[in-house]
């Protein structure tokens, strides 16, 4: 029997399981694919919000300024990449300009610091590639850029490290009362528990629904992206948004925490709850937007065009409540952005909920609440030889792109949460995140994760399940 069972590992359900391995529970997290923040974690703008943007006196307020500020101290703690490189929104006319003050006092209102209001002139200093023909902008020094699936993996390692178990390929598929609790069915097993969390992102409203009456919908809301060469990199030092519309924020364009540079997304409500092709018309759609904030962009320096599925619901805010109908059981429902930024007190809400229902909840003692990982690319010249000193493997290096080296490969694969696909590895050390994609680095890759993990190449998959390399040999003997 466990205490709680988290359905979903992205980067909400990694979050809350991070915050539950704090204290004496016996705590499961169970992940439909076969790896963690896999699905719309993976696929987002990476920005870590200043939180001037939800209406005050709403959860997405609340959630966003408080999430911001512990997402600083989480990446420090846990090694992960982050930038606080500060964020404009920007104006072209009078009605965008007023635009612009009513969001300034919003975030006043929510309590974003440092914000501040600029004329062209000075947005211009700041930033010489934005359209000359820019009036003002709001800039908030405090959002920041992030690797979002870094910073969930880095979440859920920690979790495991403190003794929550996690289930990777269960999908649930069933979910029972039962007197003390509940029963969860997956396509693998069965597990009792006396609470759940249901993090289940776009699912959220399939899982809840297997044992409680309806109370929300989710509407997948697709974005598609462009992601450019680290020649695009220094085109712009802050995230760039345009005046938000009632579909969204519009679309950005920012530098990466790797040096690349994002544009997008678009925002369209899709029927498949997975739709994550991308097209001609939704591309054109974005980079046509983009060039009115930066018009210098060259999109022949794209290297890869993606799109990801935003969580919403049919309620405007977030919904973190226990279920009507569902003793114990807590939707953490609706998480789209600022969904990144405030998945840490996202987290802490739900605890306290948790708490509120009779869950009794000790602090464990030697909780472990750091992470060590090396970047070798990183490092200054003299900790370099120190490192290939005391492992060679970090002197050869695997993806030239990004200078990613066998050290880091194999660390990963002896993670708390071990990669078993190539896209997984990438996730986690950035070998094949470079301008080649991993058309020269993937073999190599592969036969790493085979060597490590003791797993036949025919067995290795690029990402999601089923998503085989090697289905068999083209030649069986014979003469060359």
């Amino acid at each position: 029997m466990y205490d709680v069972v988290v359905i979903g590992c992205g980067i909400v359900g990694a979050a809350t399981a991070y915050e539950l391995s704090k204290y004496q529970l016996k705590t499961a997290v169970l992940e439909k694919e076969n790896d963690v923040a896999d699905q719309t974690t993976k696929a987002n703008s990476a920005i870590i919000h200043a939180g001037y943007d939800p209406e005050p006196g709403t959860l997405m307020a609340k959630l966003n300024v408080e999430g911001s500020r512990l997402a600083k101290e989480l990446c420090q703690k846990l090694s992960v990449h982050y930038n606080q490189v500060g964020s404009f929104v920007i104006a072209f006319n009078d009605e965008e300009a007023k635009t612009v003050e009513e969001i300034y006092e919003r975030g006043v209102k929510n309590g974003v610091p440092e914000l501040r209001i600029l004329s062209g002139e000075e947005a211009l200093k700041m930033e010489p590639n934005l359209n000359p023909k820019v009036q003002c902008a709001l800039y908030a020094p405090t959002a920041a850029i992030v690797n979002p699936w870094e910073f969930a993996i880095a979440l859920a390692e920690t979790a495991v490290r403190n003794g929550v178990e996690l289930y990777l390929n269960n999908k649930v598929v069933g979910i029972e009362k039962t007197a003390d609790g509940y029963l969860i069915t997956t396509d693998k097993n069965v597990y009792e528990t006396r609470y759940i969390i249901n993090a289940a992102g776009v699912h959220c409203d399939e899982v809840h629904n297997l044992v409680a009456e309806p109370e929300f919908r989710s509407l997948p809301n697709q974005g598609q992206y462009y992601l450019l060469d680290k020649s695009q990199g220094k085109l712009v030092n802050k995230v760039i948004f345009q005046c938000p519309t009632k579909v969204g924020k519009g679309v950005l364009v920012a530098p990466t925490v790797h040096g690349n540079l994002i544009v997008g997304p678009n925002s369209h409500f899709v029927e498949g709850y997975e739709d994550v092709s991308t097209t001609a018309d939704g591309l054109a759609e974005v980079l046509n937007a983009s060039l009115k904030s930066v018009p210098g962009i060259n999109f022949r320096e794209n290297i890869r065009n993606f799109a990801g599925i935003r969580a919403y619901i049919d309620r405007e805010d977030f919904l973190i409540a226990e279920s009507k109908t569902a003793k114990n059981f807590i939707n953490l429902a609706g998480i789209k952005s600022p969904g990144l930024s405030a998945a840490p007190a996202i987290a802490k809400m739900a605890v306290d909920i948790l708490r509120d229902l009779g869950l009794s909840a000790t602090e464990k003692e030697g909780f472990v609440d750091t992470r060590e990982k090396i970047n070798f690319k990183d490092l200054p010249q003299e900790e370099k030889a120190a490192v290939i000193a005391k492992d060679a493997r970090y002197g050869r290096v695997i993806c030239r792109c990004e200078t990613i080296t066998e050290g880091e490969i194999v660390a990963c694969l002896h993670s708390p949460i071990p990669p078993k696909t190539i896209d997984g590895v990438k996730r986690r050390c950035n070998a094949g995140m470079g301008r080649c994609q991993g058309g020269f680095c993937g073999p190599r890759v592969q036969e790493i994760i085979s060597r490590e993990l003791h797993i036949p190449y025919s067995e290795i998959e690029m990402d999601k399940t089923g998503s085989y390399i090697i289905t068999g040999e083209t030649k069986v003997g014979g003469n060359l």
